[in-house]
């Protein structure tokens, strides 16, 4: 189909861009992403001074269905006809101190490599942990934390006696 004068399309009601949650991350842009914050971290902060961790990981399989659209079949069409197609690739989902200022400058670089609008938040927990940095080396001295990995586990005060007179004696 041929098309229309050019004053039918001179003034268009509605924008023709992509709506940014319907953005999916692709597994090779979490890769660069990576080594884009870590070609800058070993940079600043030197090979063993900083833990990352990539916590998104690209599940979901999208599909590309390949048809032959005329008689000769010299040219192939890619389309939806039928439900299912062959596995093209990964895609992940996604939503919306003294080296603060060196961690911040990775993530705003790694952030580009992202399809969408992506946001640097500073948490205030302690490390990978779910505690604030405040509670933390209380709750460290009083013995209810006790580290595990780059993580600790919770002990609370309640349970068996035999378990509290192990770790206090």
């Amino acid at each position: 189909m041929g098309h229309r004068p050019t004053r039918c399309y001179r003034y268009c009601k509605n924008k023709l861009y992509p709506k940014s949650r319907f953005c999916q991350g692709v597994s090779g842009a979490l890769e660069a992403a990576q080594i884009c914050a870590n070609k800058y971290m070993v940079k600043c902060c030197g090979k063993h001074g900083f833990h990352i961790r990539v916590q998104l990981h690209p599940f979901h399989v999208i599909r590309i269905n390949k048809i032959l659209s005329c008689a000769r079949a010299d040219r192939l069409r890619t389309g939806v006809r039928g439900a299912l197609g062959k596995p093209q690739g990964a895609v992940a989902g996604l939503r919306i101190g003294q080296n603060k200022e060196h961690v911040t400058e990775p993530l705003r670089r790694a952030k580009f490599k992202f399809p969408g609008r992506q946001k640097i938040h500073i948490s205030k927990k302690w490390g990978f942990t779910k505690f604030n940095v405040d509670e933390f080396e209380d709750m460290v001295a009083e013995k209810w934390l006790i580290p595990d990995g780059c993580g600790v586990k919770y002990n609370p005060n309640r349970g068996p006696l035999d378990k509290w007179w192990a770790l206090h004696s």
